[in-house]
């Protein structure tokens, strides 16, 4: 019975957190230039700072977080800060037009150290909570319900800044505000998940815990081999985050209306297709539906460059959410699956410190081969690398059927149930 509520509750968390944040997230940009006058430094710095103060929140945050005798109040705790932090942007414009950017780009940075507490904090209660035979089930539920809702969400607030002019500073701090309210229903529905009561462990026992933040990990085979394919993937799929975004901008001219269009129907496809992850994952497996979902996203590159036709682009949006869906459901289970449940949160807190990195230095890095080799090149190079973690996937599949092969217990279980 409490399993199947902390499952309802964490469905109405995460459908007002997806109202919370997609309000305002991303009309960041137009806000930023459109009405504080933002440079170009300054939309870099927005764009890169974010990763890494929210990599520095992890170096202490796995150990706050092995310490402390509730992780459902640490998450509330961090994610009411980084609410709040967000909420105060709407007081921004009231700074001297000089001010106005750099404090915006002050805001955007710092709440993203109590924001990388508070997803770290999320996902080890959630691992505690929802047992693995449940997670995919579970996981596609949350994730289509929280997909419909940015979906809503996105298309509404760009009916509602198309009402006014570009840089009119009202219809944000509208925006800010809402968020805000949703924000306290995010958190109301947080504190009420309901924990199991901490084991308590000696003092040899968390020192090890502590030890293991750094290399211990590393001696973990399945999570080694997660960690090398799922790094590999995010770097190919971050190179193209900007890329894409320049690419719709001029060569395609997409104006807002069209960005809304690429988003909704992103959005729509992940609606239509979580469900199908999660059955194809349980008869398939988790790791070989990585290659496909993997596989998919290498496509977007190469199929992007094709047109510059905004009802092609459209389209291409619809096909790349399906893999979307598969790789945002697949990565997080195959992280959960792959890592010990005794030491889940410090192996978790590794693997966000490390995307961390990865989202600094891949956007740059797409840019720079942009930059150097042009549009087509630099597309055609990101679908490469996408690919290259796609296979990783394939190969780690492969061997663990081999290993399946190979042990009596598994064979005799499989020939039980055939």
């Amino acid at each position: 019975m409490k399993l199947n509520s902390n499952e309802k509750l964490s469905v109405y968390n995460g459908v007002a957190s997806t109202v919370s944040t997609n309000a305002v997230n991303g009309y960041i940009p137009l806000f930023a230039i459109g009405v504080l006058g933002a440079t170009n430094t300054q939309m870099g710095l927005i764009t890169s700072l974010p990763s890494i103060i929210g990599m520095l929140a992890l170096i202490p945050g796995a150990m706050w977080l092995n310490r402390v005798k509730s992780k459902r109040n640490f998450a509330v705790a961090s994610t009411f800060a980084t609410r709040l932090l967000f909420m105060l942007i709407l007081f921004v414009p009231f700074l001297s037009p000089q001010s106005a950017p750099w404090a915006l780009v002050g805001l955007i940075a710092l709440m993203n150290f109590p924001g990388a507490l508070s997803g770290l904090s999320w996902q080890s209660m959630i691992g505690d909570l929802v047992p693995e035979e449940r997670r995919g089930n579970f996981f596609s539920s949350r994730n289509r319900w929280t997909t419909i809702t940015a979906m809503i969400v996105t298309f509404s607030t760009g009916f509602f800044l198309e009402q006014f002019n570009e840089d009119s500073v009202f219809p944000y701090q509208v925006l800010f505000i809402a968020g805000f309210g949703f924000a306290l229903v995010e958190v109301f529905y947080l504190i009420k998940h309901k924990e199991s009561p901490v084991e308590q462990t000696l003092p040899e026992e968390k020192e090890g815990q502590k030890k293991r933040f750094s290399w211990e990990v590393f001696k973990h085979k399945p999570y080694v081999a997660f960690i090398i394919c799922a790094l590999l993937f995010n770097f190919g799929a971050q190179m193209g985050w900007s890329i894409f975004s320049i690419y719709q901008i001029k060569e395609a001219n997409a104006t807002a209306l069209w960005f809304s269009m690429f988003s909704v129907t992103n959005q729509l496809s992940q609606i239509v297709s979580i469900k199908w992850w999660a059955r194809f994952a349980d008869k398939y497996g988790n790791t070989m539906m990585l290659f496909v979902a993997a596989a998919g996203m290498a496509t977007a590159p190469a199929l992007m460059i094709v047109s510059t036709n905004l009802y092609y682009i459209t389209i291409i949006n619809l096909w790349i959410g399906i893999f979307v869906a598969g790789t945002n459901l697949l990565l997080f289970n195959q992280l959960l699956n792959s890592s010990p449940q005794k030491h889940l949160t410090t192996y978790i807190a590794n693997y966000n410190f490390l995307l961390a990195i990865i989202g600094f230095l891949a956007p740059q890095f797409g840019v720079l081969l942009l930059n150097m080799f042009g549009m087509g090149s630099a597309m055609i190079l990101t679908a490469s690398v996408r690919m290259m973690g796609a296979l990783a996937f394939l190969f780690v599949a492969l061997k663990l059927l081999a290993g399946d092969r190979h042990d009596p217990k598994k064979v005799e279980l499989a020939a039980e149930h055939s």
